[in-house]
């Protein structure tokens, strides 16, 4: 999963996951205009396996949340150390082409590493099979990334919310699933056809909220609100501290 490389960065003009728009509007009287991205809706499910009292989540890696943390080091830089870059860059490959690999033109000692790009998430999918309903899509992304078998009338709608709402205000619905071991089918790990490369991991519930603040572990913030929704409504049924 982290050995990333041959890299290259090149113009997004098609897509059949993100659809870019300008749109231009009045508001009270101001001219005005946004750019956003047309995308799916989805799920994502907070699953806990009352075997082992433990959260499964999925771990991967997310090329957005790479590059975002390389502009980062990029903009650290010394001045002094990127005009050499750039110099060495010119001296090797005079013209410039658009599209090259990103790491012709730039130094592999200033990628990070790919764990800055993997993150903990809520196993989750896209909304893109209108036949099937959300409770459906959400079960086969269980099924699909961590390997556990549960009937769609077993999953708890927990809520709906938009996600990205400067970008694609897109809206994601929760559910939750309790599973044992005995629903565990497979090791799950997604769908190879489709380039998913999924890990699976699991947190203990007395270590739940130790985790969900812990701010050198990346993850998404559904992984937070989800194990602070359980602990609300869920915890007292378990008798456990999820450790505040």
């Amino acid at each position: 999963m982290e050995e990333i490389n041959n890299i290259e960065v090149v113009p997004c003009t098609e897509s059949d996951y993100l659809k870019p728009f300008r749109v231009h509007y009045n508001q009270n009287g101001t001219k005005k205009s946004w750019d956003f991205m047309r995308t799916h809706d989805s799920v994502s499910v907070l699953i806990f396996n009352t075997t082992s009292h433990c959260f499964v989540l999925v771990k991967q890696f997310r090329p957005a949340v790479y590059m975002n943390e390389w502009q980062k080091t990029k903009s650290q830089l010394p001045q002094s150390a990127e005009k050499t870059e750039e110099g060495a860059a010119e001296a090797a490959a005079p013209e410039s082409q658009e599209g090259q690999s990103a790491s012709e033109g730039e130094s592999s000692s200033q990628w990070p590493p790919a764990s800055a790009g993997v993150t903990y998430e809520l196993c989750a999918g896209l909304v893109d099979k209108p036949d099937l309903s959300l409770e459906e899509i959400a079960r086969q992304e269980v099924l699909e990334e961590c390997g556990y078998d549960v009937p769609a009338s077993k999953l708890k709608r927990i809520t709906s919310y938009r996600s990205g709402v400067g970008v694609t205000g897109a809206k994601q619905t929760m559910f939750y699933a309790e599973v044992s071991d005995d629903n565990c089918v497979s090791a799950g790990g997604g769908e190879p056809r489709e380039g998913e490369l999924i890990e699976v991991v699991k947190v203990p519930l007395h270590e739940a909220m130790t985790f969900a603040y812990n701010e050198r572990i990346q993850k998404t913030m559904g992984v937070i609100f989800s194990f602070i929704w359980f602990h609300n409504n869920m915890s007292p049924k378990y008798k456990i501290s999820t450790n505040v």
